[in-house]
């Protein structure tokens, strides 16, 4: 396949797609809300892994092939409306709808099949391996939703091992990476993500008196999402542009995207869903000991997202990685404060969220300030 420009940017279809697919995650948070167990979160990890992997495809089909024709777009179409159909059918995916989100996912499969051998020669020898794992996990996955347990979930859990051996099997090297496109678009659905996050949040405070107690819970919601947004967002969204623009072997770049971008984003993107899910726990109920679940949830979430970002930069051998895991750990040691008083709890996490960002940018601060006194001194003494 051609490498695509540099310079190529998400269209607004694209974004339409990921507003589709994000639907899925506050889907996940809802069902999580309704059984917050371990059960129902090892549901909730088996769900969100199918959907990444099948999203990430679609990350890199439009990276390969643009919605540019009305063929393309119509399929693309059809695709957005399996995801939507799957997110409907979330709550009960291993129950009643177990067959309705199985279909559904075979036909996400079979677009992406469908339009990635629209992408030249290259496509269509990758896509005789990839293709056909893809569309064994979807088989896997309906076939659980007709079988009873124990036989379901031992689909469900061979269904990503499928996807993740097709990462490694498949010719690779086939892919060209348009590294603006690619970084962009997963930047994007983050920042939905972390949007969805606070709709989700929102929609607890329903039934709820808006008093004192509920609004400085909302307020310290927003807090802590914001944080979650300046781990990502604050200059690194960039620098990683930047490493997958540098990397010139294509198979090397492509195993970098596929790592990065495509298993680092899941603890990411499951921390946001235990996230949401503990906060709206609280409502409520912040002047009250949080049960041991909400409290952890509250604290996993935040620490499951710092760990995949900071999987995620290590990766890149990009700086902050330390600073992420040091923040993850005094953000779990939260959980207590919860157990004693809930807003205690949303009150120390994003301070602790804040001091980590700024022990992180005062390096940075004092190199750059260093830099410009240096550079006074000598423009003061060429006069």
């Amino acid at each position: 396949m051609a490498q695509q420009s540099a310079g190529i940017r998400v269209s607004t279809l694209e974004l339409f797609f990921d507003l589709v697919f994000v639907f899925t995650v506050m889907q996940l948070s809802e069902t999580l809300y309704d059984d917050l167990s371990p059960g129902g979160l090892l549901d909730v990890v088996l769900i969100l892994a199918v959907l990444w992997w099948m999203y990430s495809g679609y990350a890199w089909l439009t990276n390969a092939v643009a919605p540019t024709s009305t063929t393309r777009r119509t399929l693309l179409l059809a695709g957005m409306s399996g995801f939507l159909v799957m997110a409907l059918a979330i709550p009960e995916a291993f129950g009643d709808y177990g067959w309705i989100f199985g279909i559904a996912y075979v036909v996400v499969n079979v677009v992406h099949s469908v339009l990635f051998l629209n992408a030249g020669p290259g496509a269509v020898r990758m896509m005789r391996t990839l293709g056909p794992l893809n569309l064994l996990a979807a088989g896997l996955v309906l076939t659980g939703g007709l079988l009873p347990e124990p036989y379901r979930h031992l689909c469900w859990i061979a269904a990503p091992l499928v996807q993740i051996s097709g990462g490694y099997l498949h010719a690779i090297e086939m892919h060209a990476i348009a590294a603006a496109h690619f970084v962009e678009r997963h930047s994007l659905v983050m920042i939905i993500a972390i949007g969805e996050s606070i709709i989700a949040i929102g929609l607890g405070f329903r039934e709820v008196r808006l008093d004192g107690g509920a609004v400085l819970v909302a307020v310290l919601g927003l807090c802590i999402a914001y944080y979650l947004w300046w781990c990502y967002f604050a200059g690194d969204d960039k620098r990683s542009e930047e490493v997958l623009a540098h990397v010139t072997d294509t198979r090397r770049r492509s195993r970098l995207a596929l790592n990065a971008w495509g298993y680092g984003h899941v603890p990411m993107l499951l921390g946001i869903v235990v996230l949401a899910v503990g906060i709206k726990k609280t409502v409520g109920h912040a002047f009250e000991p949080l049960h041991w679940g909400p409290a952890v949830a509250l604290s996993g979430g935040v620490a499951l997202y710092l760990l995949g970002h900071a999987v995620f930069l290590r990766l890149l051998h990009l700086p902050g990685a330390v600073y992420r895991l040091a923040t993850a750990a005094a953000v779990l040691a939260t959980v207590p404060l919860g157990h004693t008083v809930a807003v205690a709890q949303l009150v120390a996490i994003p301070l602790l969220m804040a001091a980590g960002a700024i022990a992180e940018d005062l390096p940075r601060i004092r190199r750059d300030g260093m830099a410009a006194a240096i550079g006074d001194f000598g423009r003061t003494e060429t006069h």
